[in-house]
């Protein structure tokens, strides 16, 4: 391993570490109090937080955690209606917020200014997630890549952010998302992570792709 690529690793893992501790404190306990209040107020049962397994560095497992945008039968809502379980699938397990009767009254807002992913940072925190990488993917959705690309895919840590997230997001489909989710562990360097970095910013201000 060349030291260009030692000292990139270290600065991004202490990066990691800052980021994860400054958007646990300063954006997900804040938004957590406040979704907390209008959640309860709503009459939502339930936690606030959203947790499922996804399939992170090496193939190891991990829950990673989401502010609810979902009723807590959304599962069964959608299994119970086969077309729209298609649809879902066929749309890289997406659903337009306007066909998706699974929202809460506020989900598709914390969706679409990706408040929901807040929470993500304590991932990062606890080192099970990057703020930059491919986008952790549910363990069915590794049938969308080849035995080689699996590989490569969880050769890194995923991200909150990436190159799907800041190129059209959930308006992009299987199989053009393997290619812009394999192009960050082809690419991985500092100058891409700054790309990366920038975009997010624009792509969440504009909230384009969001849903």
């Amino acid at each position: 391993m060349e030291i260009s690529e030692v000292l990139y690793k270290s600065f991004k893992q202490l990066a990691d570490f800052f980021i994860g501790l400054v958007g646990t404190v300063v954006l997900a306990f804040p938004a957590s109090l406040i979704i907390f209040i209008i959640y309860k107020a709503k009459g939502y049962k339930g936690s606030i937080f959203f947790t499922q397994y996804r399939v992170g560095l090496n193939g190891k497992k991990f829950k990673i955690i989401k502010f609810r945008s979902m009723v807590e039968n959304a599962e069964e809502i959608l299994l119970a209606n086969k077309e729209l379980h298609q649809k879902y699938i066929d749309n890289s397990y997406k659903l337009p917020p306007n066909e998706d009767p699974r929202l809460t009254i506020i989900g598709n807002f914390i969706r679409k200014t990706s408040i929901d992913e807040f929470p993500q940072f304590i991932n990062v925190l606890r080192g099970e997630m990057s703020f930059i990488g491919p986008r952790p993917i549910l363990e069915k959705e590794l049938e969308e890549y080849s035995e080689e690309e699996q590989k490569l895919l969880l050769s890194v840590k995923p991200g909150i952010t990436g190159m799907w997230q800041v190129s059209g997001r959930s308006e992009v489909y299987y199989p053009e998302r393997c290619e812009m989710e394999l192009y960050y562990p082809r690419n991985q360097s500092f100058k891409l992570d700054v790309k990366i970095f920038l975009l997010t910013i624009k792509q969440v201000l504009l909230g384009k792709g969001a849903h």
